[in-house]
């Protein structure tokens, strides 16, 4: 289905575009007490098995494949480019499924080749290395049958969001150095449907700052954002015309009526895992300054500080969000954010929080499965021990899934529309991984 027809239902009703986005598997249904209630570090699918290639140890009845890696031929005459990031999958209807992958490059990194259009430029006329690449697969073979840049000249795209309405909205990341180019440091859209390199278009309105994560509400049309700083605040967005983010709107950043404004637990604890705080929302001005001040003229204004907001994604009308390095042990915290879509007042609930390596160390990207469960990409460089795909049951209790026998992060967890497959990308070198076995329903 065309991107412009994704567009035009969501303008025309948020309800069937929240009911479409929960087929189509971005979405995740609760499961409540029907859900496993516990777990132990064997987790509920048992205990890890060794893979005898090396690369993803995966409970016993689950197999993964490679579909894409670092240097294969592309169709657009291009080479698959490395550190693959945060990832969306989208159903193109005839039975096809696309991913739109994010590659976290610096300015001068090797693209995997030329290209003739892009948004910025290196000072030898070259475009910027960072952008995305579109995979489009058959959705019942997962067979790769093309794979293509689609953005390009942008910073360390980092992670993202899916849209209702069929694209992808992928971060700049560029840190702090980067932060010193006023041109970067913006999220782009990127339809899912993208034949070849998009116009690249900055979303200004939506903040300039250190991206991480975007969520869309798909009932409301409001982009929620994550900031990868250890003062990070969080953001929300009311676009002006819902579905179409160039029109502008308003930013705002997040704040609890309690006057609660730290959540990272370092220095004492200020929010208890399990209880709810009533949210406001601070306005924010001068959401483009070029002093990367938008996060310290926030918490001025009273939002809640949050450490290094990574991944973002709705379950059944509640938002998780991650905080890598959150928490008394500074191992990770996830926030439940629960819309009150002008009904009632928003809430955030501190979800989980890592009291130990062994639970959950360093959370990055993640996704809510359909089950209801958490699935969180671990992003820790500090250890012998291998990044791992931590499970999180509704009621908080973590269980390995996952690990990874190279040294380097787990990125870009995703579901297939039809929830069979859990796609996921190995960061450097670039690979791909399709996963499917007995989910729990």
């Amino acid at each position: 289905m065309a991107t412009t027809m994704h567009r035009r239902q969501f303008l025309g009703t948020t309800g069937s575009a929240f009911a479409a986005l929960t087929a189509s598997g971005c979405v995740a249904r609760s499961q409540g007490d029907e859900t496993v209630a516990a777990a132990d570090m064997d987790g509920i699918y048992g205990p890890l098995v060794k893979d005898r290639d090396g690369i993803l140890d995966l409970p016993k009845g689950f197999s993964y494949r490679v579909v894409s890696s670092l240097g294969d031929a592309m169709s657009d005459g291009g080479t698959v480019p490395d550190k693959a990031d945060g990832m969306g999958c989208f159903d193109l209807s005839n039975g096809k499924i696309a991913l739109v992958r994010n590659h976290e490059l610096l300015p001068w990194d090797d693209m995997g080749g030329e290209v003739d259009k892009g948004y910025g430029r290196n000072p030898d006329g070259t475009f910027m290395a960072g952008g995305t690449t579109n995979l489009v697969l058959d959705a019942a073979t997962l067979a790769v049958e093309k794979q293509h840049r689609t953005l390009a000249g942008t910073i360390r795209n980092c992670s993202g969001g899916v849209t209702p309405w069929g694209s992808w909205l992928t971060c700049e990341e560029p840190g702090q150095r980067g932060l010193e180019l006023p041109a970067h440091g913006y999220v782009f859209e990127v339809p899912a449907d993208a034949e070849g390199l998009v116009d690249p278009v900055p979303l200004k309105a939506l903040g300039r700052f250190n991206h991480e994560a975007a969520c869309v509400d798909p009932v409301t049309g409001m982009i929620y954002e994550t900031e990868d700083m250890g003062d990070g605040l969080i953001y929300r967005f009311t676009p002006s015309k819902p579905g179409n983010l160039q029109a502008g709107g308003k930013l705002q950043a997040l704040a609890l009526v309690d006057g609660t404004t730290d959540s990272r637990n370092w220095d004492g604890v200020t929010m208890t895992v399990g209880d709810r705080h009533e949210v406001r929302w601070v306005d924010l001005d001068d959401v483009e300054s070029p002093k990367n001040d938008l996060r310290m003229r926030g918490a001025a204004k009273g939002a809640l500080l949050v450490a290094r907001g990574e991944g973002i994604h709705m379950g059944d009308g509640d938002l998780y969000l991650c905080s890598t390095s959150g928490g008394a042990a500074k191992l990770g915290q996830i926030f439940r954010l629960v819309p009150g879509r002008g009904a009632k007042p928003d809430t955030l609930e501190l979800f989980f929080e890592s009291e130990s390596k062994e639970q959950f160390n360093y959370g990055d990207n993640l996704v809510v499965a359909p089950n209801g469960h958490l699935i969180v990409c671990e992003d820790q460089y500090t250890d012998v021990v291998d990044n791992r795909l931590i499970g999180i049951t509704p009621q908080g209790v973590p269980y390995p899934f996952a690990r990874l026998n190279i040294q380097t992060e787990l990125a870009g967890a995703c579901f297939s529309p039809d929830g069979k497959t859990l796609f996921v990308n190995a960061y450097s070198p670039t690979k791909t991984l399709a996963i499917t076995g007995p989910w729990v329903a």
